[in-house]
């Protein structure tokens, strides 16, 4: 077999696909569902989850305004069953996605044995491999943690918890806490150190205040125990399920005899995507940086290109980002300017699906950064609806280097992208 990939996450099913495409013999291997953590455990969860929330606090909204009077209900055993019934959907898509290329799929645990694999009894030889083999959720080493969820099981749930306990401080703590408290958790958050640290000042009290004002958030917590409905900290202890979003560690344990790995755990890979072995390369969570899908695609496309011979590098520079909450927040930033900047800070004005919030001043803000003595983009964060849009657009501005003069130029459609491109050349050219 010419190329082997193991792993069907998004790294390695573009990596195949793409591998197809330049008619190059695949052997997609995957030891669970086919699209890895994104569609089955991960991102895509969260996604399907936030637009029911979005909806009942849409309705909320409009019976506040009195103009429309109507009870929500809703149950989450069918909607569990029907992100599960759309999850079967994506994956016969993506299997057929590979097949359609010629590209061979088998379902098994993947073993490593030098220049083959094995799989269901089966060695398998390989000229290229590439491991996209993920990441699975970080569990701390706290006293019964064996009672804690992780974003694994929220399909797995009976129903809503009545109280839930988050240990973690980063966005997939902000997004679950955003969904459980609109559901009707009494929710906490519990951090080690700050919450959103890493987030802009002003945009980081934005979410708190606006986006998920229900849900109490607790700094510097030690959690010292956990039993089955309560939590112990070094504050106090909480009833409640206990929910653990700390983070992810690489499945690296497939190649930990075989290539070089990083002090993390994560597998070490060059410019090029390839490993401490020629010919062997690893993408995706597996290698750590960036674990989002976006990243993860680029990372397999970027080693199924090199696998052929086609050499090339990723870019990593200015990658647009988002929390998913009933506003999405997103920010992308330009690593490589460290120039004196300009900060301008305005509230959004009114775009796709937030006409009405305006009534209640809740429509969201964005922060720019200008690099003055280039004349360029340099940080963006942007609370709105369109906001996801509005910052993958900007990040590729940003990427090629355009100055902000070639803003001018661009033509928007209203009401969408016109909430961030209309305030920056109004207020800087």
């Amino acid at each position: 077999m010419k190329n082997i990939v193991i792993g069907s996450g998004p790294a390695g099913r573009l990596a195949s696909l793409e591998l197809g495409k330049l008619n190059e013999e695949v052997l997609l291997i995957e030891k669970n569902h086919i699209a890895g953590t994104c569609l089955n455990e991960g991102c895509m969860v969260i996604c399907a989850l936030t637009d029911i929330v979005r909806f009942i606090e849409t309705n909320n909204r409009f019976n506040a305004h009195g103009f429309l009077k109507s009870q929500m209900d809703f149950s989450y055993d069918k909607i569990i069953k029907k992100i599960e019934e759309t999850q079967i959907k994506l994956r016969k898509l993506n299997e057929i996605e590979n097949e359609s290329v010629d590209n061979e799929i088998i379902y098994g645990e993947a073993v490593i044995n030098g220049d083959t694999i094995e799989v269901n009894s089966k060695s398998y030889e390989y000229d290229n491999l590439l491991i996209a083999t993920g990441a699975r959720p970080f569990i701390p080493d706290i006293v019964g943690n064996n009672y804690g969820l992780t974003n694994k099981d929220i399909l797995k749930l009976d129903d809503i918890p009545s109280k839930l306990n988050i240990i973690g401080s980063g966005f997939i703590a902000c997004e679950v806490a955003n969904i459980f408290s609109k559901l009707g958790s009494e929710v906490n958050i519990l951090s080690r150190n700050v919450f959103l640290k890493n987030i802009d000042e002003d945009i980081r009290n934005y979410i708190i205040k606006y986006l998920i004002p229900d849900v109490s958030i607790y700094e510097n917590v030690d959690v010292l125990e956990i039993k089955k409905n309560k939590i112990i900290t070094n504050l106090k202890m909480f009833e409640g399920k206990t929910f653990f979003a700390t983070g992810r560690v690489p499945n690296s344990e497939i190649a930990k005899d075989f290539l070089k790995l990083n002090d993390d755990n994560f597998i070490k890979v060059n410019d090029f995507l390839e490993t401490s072995i020629k010919n062997v390369y690893a993408a995706g969570d597996v290698i750590g940086g960036y674990l989002i899908t976006p990243i993860a695609r680029m990372e397999g496309i970027t080693a199924a290109r090199n696998m052929a011979g086609y050499l090339n590098k990723i870019n990593y520079n200015c990658v647009p980002q988002s929390i998913s909450l009933n506003m999405d927040v997103s920010f992308v930033k330009d690593e490589n300017n460290n120039n004196s900047t300009k900060t301008i800070k305005y509230p959004a004005v009114s775009g796709p699906n937030s006409f009405w919030n305006i009534l209640t001043g809740d429509t969201g803000m964005s922060k720019i950064s200008f690099d003055e003595k280039d004349n360029k983009l340099q940080k963006i964060y942007s609370i709105s609806p369109s906001s996801v849009s509005d910052i993958a657009y900007l990040s590729y501005l940003m990427r090629i280097g355009a100055p902000l003069d070639n803003f001018e130029e661009f033509v928007e459609i209203h009401p969408s992208t016109d909430t961030n491109y209309k305030i920056i050349k109004s207020m800087w050219l």
